[in-house]
């Protein structure tokens, strides 16, 4: 009996062998970008000792460093006050050496329109807290790609990051299809859909709950201290293998804390 292909996606060639830094925005830099700030500065270094011109990263954070934000997101009691992404490309750019960028304002429609070359990013990561974010930023990708022409700066990739108290998710969509070579052994897809559109209705209907807290301990009860962290561990691993490996046979995960599980999202 013929067995059925394995349903892959072939990571565009651009990551892989790219002319330059990849182009990576990253938009949140609060739990969970503070965290994955870090770990894209690991996969830059890391690439870059493979002959691999690594990352150049922009953040998008109009937030400052506040007392509740000590302890689970990665700030000190020195940073107090400043604005989020400052304070975090600062740390980066010293300790590893990078030339990052930090971009203190909200990224909107109205900043995308204002300044589209920012806008622009092979890779935008989205770390954000509300629903109207999301679709906002979805909107801003689809416009931005369809009057985009090619260039090293071409919309590749989307991958969004999003969490509860103990349990959360990474999707990873294509901004646009990208191109998949002929193969006999796999059954390779070009488009992975956003998570605006796959998951729109469950989006719609989710609670939120972004009060601002007026310490650890109530920020603690809204985050488990350590479900920011697993994210972005998990999720740069994926990123990881698609710079690594090319090719994916998943493209994110479900996570939960408490019961210590986690459902990888298959391609198909």
């Amino acid at each position: 009996m013929k067995q059925p292909l394995k349903t892959v996606h072939v990571v565009d060639n651009y990551l892989i062998n790219p002319t330059n830094p990849v182009l990576v925005n990253l938009i949140g830099a609060g739990g969970t970008g503070s965290q994955v700030l870090s770990a894209l500065a690991r996969i830059s270094h890391s690439l870059v000792a493979l002959n691999h011109p690594g990352i150049f990263a922009r953040v998008f954070d109009d937030d400052t460093v506040t007392e509740p934000n000590l302890g689970r997101q990665l700030f000190s009691a020195a940073e107090l006050g400043l604005n989020k992404g400052v304070a975090l490309i600062n740390r980066i750019n010293r300790f590893f050496g990078t030339n990052w960028k930090a971009i203190p304002k909200r990224y909107t429609k109205k900043y995308a329109c204002d300044q589209p070359e920012y806008a622009s990013a092979n890779i935008t990561i989205s770390c954000v807290d509300t629903v109207a974010v999301r679709f906002e930023i979805a909107d801003i990708l689809k416009v931005v790609s369809a009057k985009q022409e090619t260039g090293r700066d071409k919309l590749l990739y989307w991958m969004d990051f999003g969490n509860n108290q103990f349990t959360g998710q990474v999707v990873l969509s294509t901004v646009q299809p990208v191109k998949q070579p002929t193969s006999r052994k796999f059954k390779t897809i070009d488009e992975l859909p956003f998570i605006t559109d796959e998951f729109k209705n469950l989006l719609e209907s989710a609670e939120e709950n972004n009060t601002p807290s007026c310490s650890l301990a109530e920020a603690l009860t809204k985050q488990d201290l350590f479900i920011n962290s697993s994210l972005a561990s998990m999720g740069a691993s994926l990123l990881w293998s698609m710079f690594r490996e090319g090719m994916l046979t998943n493209r994110g995960f479900f996570i939960n804390l408490k019961d210590f599980r986690a459902l990888p999202l298959k391609i198909i």
